[in-house]
């Protein structure tokens, strides 16, 4: 598997380079050649943030974690990834390795999505900018809405960092 390491605001020591890659090598078995893992790593007042995404024939995991040290925050990640790997197993198989699930690893439970309400509401016609003053007027997490030049549903979101993101969906 091919490890890629993108810090921000942190130089990575060559120990926790050698760990991240071991940690990260456990997975291989459920891998063939070709698979790509990208470990983002960003030192933050306190502690830091880790993201950890695989890629390798269309299909895309990922998990990230937050803690006090890149030692601790891996060893939570490794597992959210397997198990998101086990219960999707049915719909990856055949873009995994044959033996990847040849052996049965018993993971704990972790609780799983439930879609609990459904809202429905006008999506309005709007470009980037007036977007932006209507989420904030919103006092959402998120805003949709269409964006008159592009002609396409856009999600504005609040990041964790007090800033807005776009999401820009590309379909394939």
């Amino acid at each position: 598997m091919k490890i890629e390491i993108v810090t921000k605001n942190y130089r990575v020591s060559d120990e926790l380079n050698e760990v991240l890659e071991k940690k990260t090598s456990k997975l291989d078995k459920f891998f063939d050649e070709g698979a790509k893992c990208r470990i983002y790593l960003k030192k933050e007042k306190r502690g830091g943030k880790m993201e950890v995404s695989l890629n390798h024939k269309g299909v895309d995991v990922r998990a990230e974690g937050k803690g006090d040290n890149f030692y601790d925050i891996i060893d939570m990640i490794i597992p959210k990834l397997e198990r998101q790997i086990y219960k999707h197993r049915s719909k990856l198989e055949d873009k995994l390795k044959k033996s990847a699930f040849s052996e049965e690893i018993i993971l704990p439970e972790e609780d799983e999505f439930v879609l609990v309400k459904t809202k429905q509401f006008e999506v309005k016609p709007c470009s980037v900018e007036e977007a932006i003053e209507e989420f904030e007027l919103s006092g959402y997490g998120f805003y949709v809405f269409l964006d008159v030049d592009a002609n396409k549903l856009k999600v504005l979101y609040l990041r964790e960092d007090g800033n807005v993101g776009l999401i820009d969906p590309i379909i394939k």
